[in-house]
């Protein structure tokens, strides 16, 4: 695990506003990453804003394994810490599922996405949470302001026994923070831990929540989870196509499954507070007993679009609503594909675009949020044997598939601009 920082902390005041809490001046200071391996580069670069908090997330894993590539964004609120949650742990589930091993990336998907907030209830979640996020904040500015993100090389093997924990790795966030604690009280760690931070044991899980959209990348198979309004986009022949659906209240699947599950939408909001109808999280609307996961108020259930990749597939774009609200995705292809023209560094493309994103003021709303954005491109030709297809993508307004039980051989869909 790595946390990295994002500059020094803001010295101005915070304005609330309708839209939220925003900064005098917003930190324009960003963390930014390139890699690549034989399959693909990729540049990812994350900006606070004008948000008083940094609540994205993200995770870039070129070599999930030999043969995969993972990639993934998570905008939080309500908090950080889901967000970083997803960020650590997503992709390890991933590694852990039967399915997966098996080469069913769809299910081994769905089955993780799941998995999120199973593994966030309870003592051990509970202390997980409060080591990630705002929790610990109020013993040690320590975490405060800082941009969170696993590297490549820190931990994607890592095997997280979820029933055992090693409490000794946690001593150096933990203790700290404690008072009137002699070096001598570390060798009883758990018990101190245990004091401060109370069992927990009957914790339901966090209020707070996360959006996830990854994308899979093995051979020439790309497969792309989404749960909420992160985006993935992919460029062929410079035409955007839409590889994921922004789950919103007003969306006719979700709000049948809102009002079943004993829901209601106000202001496009779900229970007049939250305006996405899938996340990880948020617990309160997931406490119907008598229901499936699937089927709560609010669910983690990702959409799953599988897409075999061909030689005019240019890039993907994986980002958090704060670069979709302020450019529609053809406008984000457009801008990277003039990008490229003069610029090789793709964390450089990706930096360009959240500058340009980024609002002059707050008196909007639009260009005030966090952003992450992450830039991938395919190397050519395709490994593993791709081949070119003759067909065309689907036309705008066909239904991405909403489960591994749907899905099949995919086109993406196309983006068309509103007018």
């Amino acid at each position: 695990m790595k946390i990295l920082g994002s500059g020094s902390q803001h010295r101005g005041r915070t304005v609330k506003s309708k839209m939220g809490i925003y900064l005098s001046t917003p930190k324009t200071e960003k963390f930014s990453e390139d890699g690549e391996n034989s399959r693909v580069r990729y540049g990812l670069s994350s900006m606070q804003g004008w948000r008083a908090t940094m609540e994205d997330a993200h995770a870039a894993f070129p070599d999930l394994d030999d043969s995969t590539s993972f990639f993934g964004v998570y905008d939080g609120h309500g908090g950080k810490v889901v967000a970083k949650f997803c960020a650590k742990y997503l992709h390890q589930q991933l590694l852990k599922s039967d399915a997966y091993s098996a080469g069913d990336i769809g299910t081994a998907l769905q089955k993780a996405f799941f998995r999120m907030d199973e593994m966030m209830r309870g003592q051990r979640g509970w202390r997980e949470l409060a080591i990630l996020g705002d929790k610990i904040n109020k013993f040690t500015g320590m975490i405060e302001g800082l941009i969170w993100s696993p590297r490549s090389g820190d931990g994607n093997h890592h095997d997280d026994n979820w029933a055992f924990e090693d409490v000794g790795s946690r001593i150096g966030l933990l203790a700290l923070p404690i008072k009137n604690a002699s070096v001598s009280d570390y060798h009883n760690f758990p018990e101190i831990m245990l004091m401060r931070l109370g069992p927990h044991s009957d914790f339901a899980g966090p209020t707070s929540g996360s959006t996830a959209c990854v994308a899979v990348l093995r051979g020439n198979q790309l497969v792309v989870a989404n749960a909420g309004d992160s985006r993935c986009v992919i460029s062929r022949k410079g035409q955007a196509y839409n590889l994921s659906r922004d789950h919103k209240p007003e969306l006719e699947a979700e709000r049948e499954r809102i009002l079943k599950a004993g829901g209601f939408i106000h202001a496009g909001r779900v229970n007049g507070t939250l305006n996405l109808a899938r996340a990880i999280g948020d617990m309160e609307f997931k406490q119907n007993k008598f229901l499936p996961v699937e089927k709560q108020i609010v669910t983690a259930n990702p959409d799953i679009n599988t897409v075999e990749l061909c030689e005019d597939d240019d890039f993907i774009v994986l980002a958090c609503d704060g670069v979709w609200d302020c450019m529609s995705s053809q406008q984000l292809v457009d801008f990277v594909h003039e990008q490229l023209s003069t610029e090789t560094k793709l964390s450089i493309v990706c930096e360009r675009v959240l500058d340009r994103c980024l609002a002059p003021s707050t008196a909007g709303g639009e260009g005030c949020d966090n952003m992450t954005m992450i830039l991938v491109q395919f190397k050519k030709p395709l490994q593993n044997g791709a081949v070119s297809s003759d067909r065309e993508p689907s036309p705008s307004g066909s239904e991405n598939p909403t489960g591994p039980e749907e899905k099949t051989q995919q086109e993406p869909e196309e983006h068309t601009e509103s007018s």
